[in-house]
């Protein structure tokens, strides 16, 4: 039986028009996140990478060893090497010039033969036309076989023909590849860099490629007569370097990092590794020198050998008794801070953006490699040896009892029939999307936040005093806390390895302290608790810290908060000669009655958030450690430099 739908429009047919055919560089106009992740300031940032990536290429290529980046004023982004230089000739599929298809091609480079680049991070070959296509102005320079080359671009297309001229200061070794580009507008709305996020990647590829030297200024947005910053970075340590001074503040047990580099095929795995007398994880992984911060099989592979080492020596030196259970992968990662970097001919990542490396032969490869390497090195080191394996056996003992409590807040709660904690106020909406829990100083603050609040969706967590600093403490202990619990139960998710955002009770977590100094320290110490052992809340924006008001100035019924000493300048010089002003500093929460804190800080309509982010996580892990850890000296020595003027703080 055919049925026939009379309610269609002879308009609405779906015909050969229909269909769009977008060229390579309207598609990467139209949606450009799906090559550079997104058009914020990451993205702006991909664009300075993927330029810097190709310089690198050249490098592990064998060509070059310097890499110069410089933003200027103006927001003109340039990146010069010393490498070989892009092709100038035509190119036989393209009838363009090398260069001119390299830079207005999707899928055209020269990492996909095989023969130019051995080992590349610029996996796509849409880099450099990428970032022409999302660019205002675009212009390219090669120095090659005794010329100049230049051209220039708007928004991937082509304005000028090619050039060349020849090099008046050419000789045998004068060769490279200059970029300029200022990004443009339409795409990323407001321009703005972050010279310490772009340091940060700079410094990781310095890392990587132990003999290459990367300079880096920038003159974005500095003040008049501020000097130009300035960045250099060369290590001839590599890895290991790396690894030190990730280890920097720390007490480690092996004084020197184990270093292993093998290649197999045209593979290469080097990892740098050491512990250190912290209960936490630091581990970075590397694929063709591109951070997979989502990991990958280069990085499973490292784990897993690290775990099946220390079980099999902990059993043949008797450090493991034959009734003890084996070490579980985390009893072995507790306290290491490792780089694990792998470069290999085709690499496959998740995206463009590549964060995760899924070539399943390198996970055998790494294993067997670290593997072999790490057992010799025990061997060779009995007394390191012992100390790694005293310090993974208590990791586990520590654990045990960690599960135990775990176990222990779960039967609680199933007994009481998925209860909360007794203090916590709910909200009414059960859809986690609309729901947000403050975590609130003082139980005096937490009143009159419960009084001021949106009952529907807003949730209210008093906490107690100050929690326990879990820097210093293993999970045992932690979990022993009753705030720290009664936190853990509340946000629903988990912990550590088992933290799994789906089951998060409200997508926005609030911290809300008083404006002084221990309401900064209790807001310290809960962020180490996140970043910790609840990260991936940082990771996706799900943590958030609130704004309350540091004054009142009102005369009659003019009334106005200041966030800012500015701001309450502002509001005394404009009520400034009406009668009975006055200005009262707030330094607690408990100061505001519930009506005035909910205008102030609570209402989603007036109130000021602060997104908790992570954009260099080895130097957040850093500062953790050290204001946070065991080694008084290194934060003494740290307050005494960064300390401001005694007078000018606010007691």
């Amino acid at each position: 039986m055919a049925v026939t739908n009379n309610n269609h429009h002879a308009d609405e047919a779906y015909t050969v028009s229909d269909i769009q055919v977008l060229g390579g560089m309207e598609a990467v106009r139209r949606r450009p996140g799906m090559y550079i992740g997104s058009t914020d300031i990451h993205g702006l940032h991909h664009l300075v990478y993927e330029i810097v990536d190709n310089s690198v290429d050249e490098f592990m290529a064998g060509f070059g060893d310097t890499i110069d980046i410089n933003i200027d004023k103006d927001g003109w982004v340039s990146v010069a090497d010393n490498g070989r230089g892009i092709p100038a000739e035509i190119h036989p599929a393209t009838g363009l010039s090398a260069i001119e298809t390299v830079l207005t091609t999707l899928h055209a480079g020269g990492k996909f033969g095989g023969k130019a680049y051995t080992v590349s991070g610029g996996l796509h070959g849409v880099g450099a036309s990428v970032v022409n296509a999302l660019s205002i102005t675009f212009k390219v320079e090669v120095r090659r076989d005794g010329k100049v080359y230049t051209q220039t671009y708007a928004r991937g297309v082509r304005t000028s023909d090619l050039k060349a001229v020849k090099d008046p200061n050419a000789s045998s070794d004068t060769t490279g590849t200059k970029v300029y580009f200022l990004p443009d507008k339409q795409v990323f709305g407001e321009i703005n860099y972050d010279f310490n996020t772009l340091s940060q990647r700079f410094r990781e590829m310095a890392y990587l490629n132990k003999d290459l030297r990367i300079r880096f200024s920038s003159d974005w947005k500095l003040e008049q007569g501020a000097e130009t910053k300035m960045a250099e970075y060369h290590f001839e340590g590599g890895i290991s370097q790396f690894v030190t001074d990730l280890n920097t503040d720390r007490q480690t047990l092996n004084t020197e990092p184990i270093h292993i580099e093998k290649q197999v095929n045209s593979t290469i795995v080097e990892a740098a590794f050491q512990y250190n007398d912290t209960f936490n994880e630091l581990v970075f992984s590397f694929a063709n020198c591109i951070n997979t911060i989502d990991g990958g099989s280069h990085l499973t592979g490292f784990r897993s050998a690290l775990t099946r080492v220390l079980n099999d020596y902990g059993r043949k030196a008797k450090l493991l008794k034959d009734n003890d259970p084996n070490l579980a992968g985390e009893d072995t990662r507790e306290g290491l801070t490792a780089v694990v970097s792998v470069k290999l001919k085709d690499p496959q990542f998740e995206g463009q953006t590549k964060t995760r490396l899924g070539n399943p032969e390198i996970r055998t490869q790494t294993e067997t490699i670290v593997a072999d390497a790490f057992m010799t090195y025990l061997d060779e080191h009995p007394r390191e040896a012992r100390l790694i394996m005293e310090k993974c056996v208590t990791a586990q003992r520590a654990r045990e009892a960690a599960r135990k409590a775990r176990d222990l807040i779960i039967r609680k709660n199933a007994m009481e029939g998925g209860a909360l904690p007794g203090k916590l106020a709910d909200c009414s909406d059960r859809d986690p999307k609309n729901c947000e829990l403050y975590l609130v100083e003082g139980d005096s603050a937490g009143g009159t936040a419960k009084m001021g609040r949106d009952r529907h969706y807003q949730a209210i967590l008093p906490l107690r005093g100050k929690i326990l600093n879990v820097e210093k403490a293993r999970a045992d202990k932690m979990l022993a806390h009753e705030e720290i619990r009664a936190i853990i139960v509340a946000v629903g998710a988990g912990l550590d390895e088992e933290f799994n955002l789906e089951k998060l009770r409200y997508h926005r977590i609030i911290i809300m302290t008083d404006a002084d100094v221990d309401g900064s320290h209790i807001r310290t110490l809960l962020l180490t608790f996140f970043f910790r052992h609840m990260r991936p809340l940082v990771d996706q924006g799900h943590l958030l810290i609130a704004q309350p008001p540091l004054y009142r100035v009102a005369a009659g019924k003019d009334e106005h908060w200041a966030y800012s000493d500015l701001e309450r300048e502002g509001y005394v010089q404009q009520l400034q000669g009406r009668k009975g002003m006055t200005i009262q500093r707030y330094k607690g929460l408990g100061e505001m009655n519930a009506e005035q804190l909910w205008e102030t800080t609570m209402n989603p309509e007036n109130r000021t958030l602060l997104k908790v982010s992570v954009d260099d996580a080895a130097e957040a892990d850093r500062m953790f450690t050290l204001l946070m850890g065991d080694l008084v000296e290194p934060r003494r020595d740290f307050i005494q430099t960064n300390a401001l003027d005694v007078k000018n703080l606010d007691v």
